[in-house]
């Protein structure tokens, strides 16, 4: 297993200059952002696709510092009720995908995203209860007149391209947020493309033990954040853990994002990275960084270090005591 840093943290640095930062900090891997909400400040899909000395640029600077591209993320909302920010998400991931498929990357990570409770609605609706009766409704028109449909063309248009991972980040907001509606969305679609950019940060503040989320989702993890949560202890049990106050007002939210170590300690990582190993998943831990109460610097270098305590890096060897 490899560690890796999500790049959108250094978005104020050159791809170069944020490469050999993150060389100098010891990580082996890198995520890069391609527009939508990460931004694209390190890679831009329209301008590498058609400029071939770009492109090689952009695959030399990697190569060059022995750096394994981990995947390319374009989190957007592709199903928006608006038709103008719909198309613009897809078109970004599109691209994505394809800049992905020329470069030799088989995994993107995105979002699910989430439709309007209608047809005529301008702005998404999560549905988070069953009740009253037109919540129900609301799921039926996501899921079977919009979600579907589009990932199945949107798969068809991945696998044409190389692209055999789309790595969804379950969050809160979006149709999937958990295991269960991944599953829901994978087995609709059909095929093996759609599974998950595993991010405990969101799992944790729905309540969930990363363990068995990991057991639940054995054979679909395809790509990992390492971000830590922490649930407020005296805001959540007053005020529960749905929390629209902005991120930072941290003394008065029930749950704040934190850099990993400080949400939870080294026995709760170690699990993850175990159970992680146990259903095959070997590829890379990939920092992402939204602490508030750190800086860039102090966040990415204290996750850095304490991750490489509980990542497990070289494979097992013989059991000789069995």
């Amino acid at each position: 297993m490899k560690l890796g840093v999500f790049s959108v943290l250094l978005g104020e640095k050159s791809l170069v200059e944020a490469l050999d930062i993150l060389v100098d900090l010891g990580v082996e891997a890198v995520e890069i952002g391609t527009g939508n909400w990460p931004g694209n400040a390190h890679c831009d899909p329209a301008s590498l696709l058609k400029d071939d000395s770009e492109l090689k640029a952009f695959r030399k600077a990697i190569e060059d510092r022995n750096l394994t591209l981990s995947a390319l993320s374009c989190h957007g909302n592709p199903v928006h009720p608006s038709i103008t920010i719909a198309k613009e998400h897809s078109e970004i991931q599109r691209k994505t995908i394809e800049l992905a498929g020329k470069l030799g990357i088989d995994r993107v990570v995105t979002f699910s995203g989430c439709p309007g409770g209608s047809a005529d609605d301008h702005t998404p609706n999560w549905v988070t209860c069953p009740w009253p009766p037109d919540f129900l409704e609301v799921l039926d028109y996501q899921w079977n007149e919009v979600l579907i449909p589009y990932w199945k063309d949107e798969i068809d248009f991945a696998e044409s391209n190389g692209v055999t991972k789309i790595c969804l980040e379950m969050h809160p907001g979006f149709c999937v947020y958990n295991p269960e509606t991944l599953w829901k969305l994978r087995n609709a679609v059909g095929g093996k493309v759609i599974g998950a950019n595993l991010d405990p940060s969101h799992l944790f503040w729905q309540g969930m033990d990363l363990t068995h989320v990991i057991r639940q989702l054995k054979g679909i993890i395809y790509h990992f954040h390492a971000k830590d949560c922490i649930i407020d202890p005296i805001n959540a049990k007053s005020n529960g853990v749905l929390d629209t106050k902005h991120y930072g007002d941290e003394i008065n939210r029930s749950w704040i994002f934190r850099t990993c170590g400080f949400g939870h300690g080294h026995l709760t990582w170690k699990a993850i990275v175990s159970n992680l190993k146990m259903v095959g998943y070997d590829y890379v831990m990939s920092i992402e960084h939204e602490d508030s109460l750190t800086s860039t610097n102090e966040g990415l270098t204290k996750a850095i270090s304490f991750l490489k305590e509980v990542i497990l890096e070289e494979q097992p060897g013989e059991m000789h005591w069995a």
